[in-house]
């Protein structure tokens, strides 16, 4: 089978390739104009935002305009994760056309940025914990000028009407959940530095508890701006006097951010990156995100293996999903970048030959042991970056009425971002996702800091289409550079395993680190573990929490899932 990479808009109106179609293969429809009404569904990392969602589309709102009540709210309720004050990738499917729209929502660097940014005055790198709170680690945020575009093209409701539950939540107070709880304790000693902050989410002295109320009636006063002036007001007057006084009066690495830079950002539509598996065509987004690209390498390179026959019980099956994971993540330090500013060989990377020289390293009953990066055609000399994105962000979907999906994936990066709250919500930290060197061996990074650059994501917003072109699947995840991983176990459990989606994110997650392959600790995958060392060499079972939302269609509708590791649900409209 021929594969190809869409990388030119004009190939976006191009209809999804078809080809045989298994008896295993979860059912599908046509979402046209004449299809029957099928109930739309969202799905999101909490049931607020959830609600939120479900609200909109009984509206008459669209998926787009559901996408973006939940951004809003998860701003609110979630302000570890995401919001307003950072930025996101979002894919749309279109159930008329039947191709996918991608639009990036990425922050910049300020104009003033420099190469140097995360080194000290001797040269040396800053250790993460120091660069990450106050000025310096912000980035100008993308959500707002990613939601009026992405309203503007495919928005039904008025723009004011899609605030109405973000602004409900923060004027009349929500009720602190445990996970909320828990990354309030974590950070309860570190914002004795970052008042402005605290009152808002401290009570008497501590950190808020499970069951506290919050508030946040400056949010809701922004909120209700942005809801009567546009996403201007953002990107203007008060709100960035607002940025700019916390940025530069922060006790921690205070710093100047131009006003000029929030007048020239612009959300920027990217043509998708797409790669045949099996039979599927799976589409997602391309640089600054390295998840469609690594997703695809990793799923190519396990193509000549029956992964079906496997199954999900089987320890060669992780072993083998281990191999190719580690030599994909080896090229993603290597050549992915944003692509305005350094050359990314994605066509190479995901090229037929590449993958096939690629995927023969791997065996089924050994370890390749050493997993370095190739030399995909049409790549430039470079060294393997050591970015520091962190597991934080969020993931929503939702599927309106007419057949159309967003799936989208927000962060401020880190929890709370910066630490920084201007007008009641979380700066992003998203410039230590850049790699802290420019050069490492005389050769250049990728993802080295540059005015105006968008730093390097792991964040996966996917969809997937069946041999007929229709919509089968839209997924993402939350969980910084493992989010790639929580994306292509859970394609592998439904599109190879035959799994309902729900089930497939139950899956074990697996990960590496060092020189050690990492699983989920207290799942089965654990118990297998002294076999799959026997494989796939030191193994250690640790920690590795997932925040998948998704929806999949059944031959009847839409079925939603959430991660059941998060407190996030699935609603019909």
């Amino acid at each position: 089978m021929k594969r190809s990479i869409v990388l030119a808009f004009a190939l976006l109106m191009l209809p999804v390739s078809a080809c045989a179609q298994p008896d295993t293969a979860p059912a599908s429809v046509s979402h046209n104009a004449e299809s029957q009404r099928i109930p739309g569904v969202v799905s999101a990392a909490d049931p607020r935002a959830a609600e939120a969602g479900q609200e909109i589309l009984r509206a008459g709102g669209s998926a787009t305009d559901a996408a973006m009540a939940m951004m809003l709210v998860l701003t609110v309720v979630e302000p570890q994760s995401s919001g307003i004050g950072g930025g996101g990738f979002f894919v749309r499917h279109d159930a008329e056309s039947g191709t996918a729209t991608t639009i990036d929502g990425r922050e910049t660097a300020p104009s003033t940025a420099t190469a140097a940014l995360f080194l000290t005055e001797d040269g040396e790198e800053m250790g993460f914990r120091q660069a990450v709170p106050g000025g310096r680690s912000i980035g100008i945020p993308g959500n707002m000028r990613l939601m009026a575009e992405a309203h503007r093209r495919w928005g039904r409701l008025d723009w004011a009407q899609i605030f109405a539950p973000a602004i409900r939540h923060a004027e009349e107070g929500y009720t602190v959940n445990a996970r909320m709880a828990r990354f309030l304790g974590f950070f309860s000693e570190i914002w004795n530095d970052f008042p402005d902050t605290r009152a808002i989410y401290w009570e008497d002295g501590a950190p808020k508890e499970e069951g506290d109320i919050v508030r946040n009636p400056a949010l809701a006063a922004l909120l209700r701006r942005l809801a009567d002036e546009g996403a201007d007001a953002f990107y203007s007057g008060e709100n960035v006097a607002a940025i700019q006084a916390a940025a530069g009066n922060s006790v921690h690495n205070p710093t100047v951010i131009p006003t000029e830079d929030f007048t020239n950002y612009r959300a920027i539509e990217r043509a998708p990156v797409c790669r045949e598996y099996r039979v599927y065509r799976i589409c997602g987004m391309g640089p600054p995100s390295s998840g469609a690209t690594t997703v695809l390498q990793i799923l190519g390179m396990l193509e000549r293996f029956d992964m079906g026959a496997l199954g999900a019980q089987s320890p060669e099956a992780w072993h083998l999903i281990g191999e190719a994971m580690r030599l994909a993540y080896a090229d993603r330090a290597m050549y992915l970048g944003d692509m305005d500013f350094v050359s990314v060989p994605v066509e190479g990377l995901l090229a037929d030959s590449y993958i096939a020289e690629r995927s023969a390293l791997i065996s089924s009953d050994s370890a390749i042991g050493t997993y370095e990066a190739g030399t995909p055609p049409g790549s430039e000399a470079r060294t393997a970056g050591l970015d520091g994105e962190i597991a934080g962000t969020t993931h929503f979907v939702a599927a309106d009425s007419s057949g159309n999906v967003v799936t989208m994936t927000s962060t401020i990066e880190g929890p709370f971002g910066s630490q920084l709250v201007a007008n009641g919500y979380f700066l992003n930290n998203e410039l230590t996702d850049f790699d802290f060197t420019p050069e490492r061996d005389g050769a250049p990074v990728a993802n080295a800091v540059a005015p105006g650059k968008r730093p390097l994501s792991s964040m996966s917003p996917t969809l997937v289409y069946d041999a007929d072109g229709n919509l089968v699947l839209a997924l993402g995840s939350a969980g910084g550079r493992r989010i790639i991983m929580h994306v292509t176990k859970t394609l592998i459990g439904v599109l190879d395993w035959g799994l309902p989606v729900d089930e497939a994110i139950a899956l074990p997650n697996i990960y590496f680190g060092g020189d050690s392959l990492r699983i989920e600790q207290d799942s089965y995958l654990a118990e297998m573990q002294t076999e799959l060392s026997q494989r796939s060499g030191l193994v250690v079972a640790s920690n590795l929490t997932s925040k998948v939302n998704a929806i999949q269609w059944t031959g009847d509708g839409w079925l939603g899932a959430a991660d059941p590791r998060s407190p996030g649900i699935a609603l019909t409209e």
